[in-house]
């Protein structure tokens, strides 16, 4: 049996922000924007106050969530949402926006704090205040998926939860929101958007419904990444990543990530590299690790994007997969983690951690080849100096 879990409506297209103010008007009487410094610095929560304020609608907000988000951010959104007694969240963001929003929604209603629920050890049995997910880059999908995940302060884990209680009441998917994200950032949240599809793909919790949706993903980020990358400007370029963002997002929340997002969240937790960057120094490297135990998926995958490779091998074309990755790497400026700054002294001391922490969170376990404590420790070293350029991972 398979199942699929999305929002219960998705409002896309240009211009499409506008709708905020009458879909949160369906749902409640006062809404919390949870949001961050740079989308009020550049006007969006200001905008988003204009949408409400033309339909009557009251709200508060809350603007400090982080690159990365916390269990502090939860708790400070929480205070300021049960202080103004708001029955309405609306997410304005990335994705740290998004997830922090989505623990305000359930906590909100249920009992105890964001960490008792990793790992199913506790079910949300409330239902959640309804949200409104509107994502600000292409990247993250979370405005489609009933996955958060915080950051614990205490223990510098990434908590990954995945529940339905977490989706979104409603995804608006506006394009031009994402014209405003920097080149580098454009980069970061496309490759992400990329894991999600190809890790979705190849998870051993694939079906055939979020199989077409991640082969849609992949053609589309494979198309259009480069042009939103070199031109911001490039609205058709930014609706086709903005939708495959989206499509991405739907595949991996149902089929689960693999091995990539699993070494990608204690990179973000400990050295707080943001989370599309920490996927995107990874996804070479681990592709090259699992190649052989996918051969036939991503031979799929590749003569989707270059219809040419119909007539190699399917070990060829895998190959040639995981060539293109690292081409499109090095022309998106990809930083590995020593470039990016990570003291490799500092790295050495936490690496064991790393790996135990990425097997704890479930996630290798999806990937075709399912790695032990000591394969990730070695993976971790080959991706800390990778070179995009030349094959690094020896079979």
């Amino acid at each position: 049996m398979y199942e699929l879990l999305v929002p219960s409506r998705v409002v896309y297209g240009r211009n499409t922000f506008a709708e905020v103010g009458p879909q949160a008007k369906a749902l409640g009487t006062k809404a919390l924007i949870v949001s961050d410094p740079v989308m009020e610095k550049i006007g969006l929560v200001a905008r988003c106050e204009q949408y409400l304020q033309q339909v009557g609608m009251t709200f508060a907000k809350y603007t400090g969530v982080d690159t990365e988000p916390t269990d502090v951010h939860v708790k400070e959104a929480l205070d300021v949402c049960r202080s103004e007694q708001c029955d309405v969240i609306i997410a304005l963001g990335g994705g740290s926006s998004i997830d922090a929003a989505k623990a305000v929604a359930v906590m909100i209603t249920n009992e105890g704090t964001i960490s008792d629920y990793v790992g199913n050890q506790k079910r949300f049995t409330e239902k959640p205040l309804p949200l409104i997910a509107i994502p600000t880059t292409a990247g993250t999908g979370s405005e489609v998926t009933k996955v958060t995940v915080i950051i614990d302060t205490k223990t510098d884990v990434k908590m990954m939860i995945s529940q339905p209680a977490l989706l979104p009441a409603v995804a608006i998917v506006d394009p031009l929101l994402t014209v405003s994200c920097p080149p580098s950032v454009t980069a970061a949240t496309g490759v992400d958007a990329l894991c999600h599809a190809i890790e979705a793909y190849i998870s051993r919790r694939a079906h055939p419904v979020t199989d077409v949706l991640a082969l849609s993903a992949i053609e589309a980020i494979i198309g259009h990444l480069r042009r939103a990358y070199e031109n911001g400007q490039d609205i058709e370029a930014r609706e086709k990543m903005a939708i495959a963002a989206m499509k991405a997002g739907m595949a991996f929340s149902n089929a689960s990530v693999t091995l990539v997002h699993g070494m990608s969240r204690p990179i973000g937790a400990l050295f707080h590299v943001p989370h599309g960057v920490s996927n995107a120094m990874l996804l070479p490297g681990v592709l090259e690790f699992t190649k052989d135990s996918a051969i036939e998926r991503l031979a799929v995958i590749a003569r989707i994007i270059k219809p040419p490779l119909k007539d190699v091998s399917d070990t060829e074309a895998a190959e040639a997969l995981v060539e293109e990755v690292k081409q499109l790497c090095r022309d998106l400026h990809i930083p590995n983690m020593k470039t990016w700054g990570i003291d490799k002294t500092a790295f050495d001391k936490v690496v064991d951690k790393m790996a135990a922490d990425a097997l704890a969170s479930g996630s290798p376990a999806n990937n075709p080849r399912v790695p032990t404590h000591g394969e990730i420790v070695a993976l971790y070293h080959i991706c800390y100096d990778y070179q995009y350029d030349t094959n690094t991972v020896s079979h």
